[in-house]
């Protein structure tokens, strides 16, 4: 077992019960231990939870997406959210800064799977794949970047950023799809909204991450829109 980080959590709790934790994941932290060995979101479990079973990822995010992540405490709650994510019932909203000026809105609805090779593996817009539909609507623009509104239909591995790529318009920061990655630039995308209809529902709001600010703030978003 590893030992639990010292000092107090990286991350902060955007909604909690005796059931369910959301957290705002920061965007460089993995939610769980991987090949990198670098530290994660389970390393902190023991201080979410003291009971002897649990806590459990109800689902996944990108160790460099943003945002909210639901974590269950109890078995049932996770075998509740598991059941709604599997019928489609839990609204997944993302913020994205992407390149370019796409349509106001749109609907991607693309299949997609997962390739490997040399430098490893991604995913691709591919008609034999897993079904993928995303909704979209563009809320600023400063001509050259744009700040998308994302609604995930479905949940498929890295479906924001090659659904964003495949419109043209590739998420800022993103090494593998088309967004750049030089000089340090980091991924701008937000897991922005969650809402999971359980018994006592579990809805969390994420505030901009730091890095997300400036281009958010150049396409005409407001933090006075968080006050």
């Amino acid at each position: 077992m590893r030992a639990v980080p010292e000092g107090p959590l990286p991350f902060d709790i955007l909604f909690q019960n005796n059931q369910v934790v959301v957290i705002d994941k920061p965007s460089g932290l993995a939610v769980h231990p991987g090949p990198r060995s670098g530290a994660s979101v389970e390393d902190w479990f023991p201080l979410l939870s003291r009971r002897k079973d649990g806590p459990w990822l109800a689902h996944r995010l990108d160790a460099d997406t943003a945002g909210c992540l639901a974590i269950a405490l109890r078995k049932q709650a996770l075998i509740d959210m598991q059941a709604c994510f599997a019928a489609g019932q839990v609204k997944k909203i993302y913020w994205a800064v992407v390149r370019g000026v796409p349509a106001e809105s749109g609907v991607i609805d693309q299949p997609v799977m997962r390739v490997s090779g040399p430098a490893g593996w991604k995913m691709i817009v591919h008609p034999e794949g897993q079904s993928a539909a995303t909704t979209w609507r563009r809320l600023g623009t400063d001509g050259t970047l744009s700040w998308l509104e994302l609604t995930l239909h479905t949940g498929r591995t890295h479906q924001a950023r090659i659904h964003c790529a495949a419109i043209g318009a590739p998420v800022v920061g993103d090494p593998v799809y088309g967004g750049g990655g030089a000089g340090g630039q980091r991924l701008q995308l937000l897991s922005r909204e969650i809402s999971i209809p359980l018994t006592v529902p579990v809805t969390a709001v994420a505030p901009p991450p730091e890095h997300m600010r400036s281009t958010l703030i150049r396409c005409g978003w407001s933090p006075l829109r968080e006050a």
